[in-house]
């Protein structure tokens, strides 16, 4: 009886009193004990009220809707694909959509239902990968900043690969202490892209300077994160590098001459196809008939054996890398005796030289920036033991 007074009812009233009368039925078909034919009722009013022209009075239905499992199935649905002002909260909350329905929607739906859907709790890994796959940068942004959404590395490196361009992405992506390398990677290699091509466009560099000084930044940052990461992680990182090019003969004596043997022996497993326990006793075998064939099967030129076989040497003398911020900076020592003996060695050449001359420059210059650091520092606590001993 109440239900066929409230249809009668809706024909005339406005907008406003219909949203009202909705929101009052649809909460009445939740949490009250309606016989089964009353629900009945109820639910076949409901659904008509879909047609309703108003967006309010669907907008009443999903509010109530959104976080019930025991929402009727079919008007969920529906609102589920309903225009955004409706659908969001449906698709944010509802625990009645499965995961196939919300793949279909981030296919077909726009931003803001995207973004919604984005924001879900325990959002799956295959819903998180199609919103990195078609998904807008407003929708990627809120995926990252989902504590609760599960993403394959793929994933992240997808998006990486669509929106990484964008700083807010990168900013939010950075924050990330699980990231991984990889993607960490991908992410510096993407801003020294974008800076390299904001300066040519400005004239402010050649096209030259501006890709060199990009890939040296490249390269140290790849070292920065490799001073951080291990395991799997770090195998990630070094596969990474080598399909985008990165891992070049330079990056890999950067690498040693900053004493970083992970690393270093990471990449030369990697290039040789070699397992990296197996790398491992052949440099430490201290042989140079061993590291040179080492070196040649991982594809190195071999004008820079003379160069790694010596940095090698000193690694073994003064001792790897005990510190992340150790193994992601040039020593000064070690370069210093790799220049010495390759600009005596005649098989060095001239682009290993110039490499090698400006590896001991930022290796200068980074000892005396620590050197000026550590003066101030001195000075900071001599003068806080002053103002004690005279309080």
């Amino acid at each position: 009886m109440i239900v066929r007074q409230f249809i009668n009812w809706v024909r005339t009233a406005s907008a406003g009193e219909r949203a009202e009368a909705t929101r009052s039925l649809a909460r009445a078909w939740l949490i009250s004990d309606l016989s089964e034919d009353d629900r009945a009722a109820a639910e076949g009013a409901l659904l008509m009220m879909l047609d309703d022209p108003s967006p309010l009075v669907r907008k009443a239905m999903a509010d109530v809707f959104a976080r019930s499992g025991e929402a009727p199935a079919a008007i969920v649905q529906a609102l589920a694909l309903d225009q955004p002002s409706v659908a969001v909260s449906i698709l944010e909350h509802s625990p009645l959509l499965i995961d196939a329905d919300l793949v279909d929607i981030v296919a077909t739906g726009d931003c803001e239902t995207q973004c919604a859907i984005a924001r879900r709790i325990s959002l799956p890994a295959s819903v998180g990968a199609a919103i990195a796959e078609v998904g807008s940068a407003a929708a990627a942004l809120e995926l990252i900043e989902n504590p609760y959404a599960e993403l394959a590395p793929f994933s992240w490196d997808r998006i990486v690969e669509r929106h990484g361009h964008l700083a807010a992405i990168r900013e939010s992506m950075l924050l990330l202490d699980d990231l991984p390398a990889a993607t960490r990677a991908a992410l510096v290699a993407k801003l020294s892209e974008t800076l390299a091509q904001f300066v040519v466009a400005r004239n402010w560099l050649s096209a030259d300077r501006a890709g060199r000084l990009a890939s040296e930044a490249r390269d140290r940052s790849a070292l920065h994160i490799a001073a951080r990461s291990r395991g799997d992680d770090m195998r990630g990182l070094v596969s990474h590098l080598r399909k985008s090019g990165q891992l070049s003969a330079g990056l890999i004596l950067r690498a040693l001459l900053s004493a970083n043997l992970e690393l270093f022996e990471a990449a030369l497993a990697e290039l040789s196809e070699l397992p990296q326990a197996r790398v491992s006793s052949l440099l430490h075998d201290r042989g140079s008939a061993n590291l040179e064939a080492l070196l040649r099967r991982a594809g190195l030129p071999e004008s820079t054996f003379a160069a790694f076989r010596v940095a090698l040497e000193v690694c073994h003398e003064i001792g790897f890398a005990d510190s992340a911020g150790t193994a992601a900076r040039l020593r000064r020592r070690m370069v210093e005796r790799v220049l010495t003996q390759c600009e005596t060695d005649g098989s060095a050449t001239e682009q290993l030289l110039i490499l090698l001359r400006r590896f001991a420059t930022e290796s200068a210059r980074e000892e005396a920036r620590l050197f000026c650091e550590e003066l101030v520092a001195e000075a900071a606590l001599a003068r806080q033991h002053h103002e004690l001993i005279a309080a």
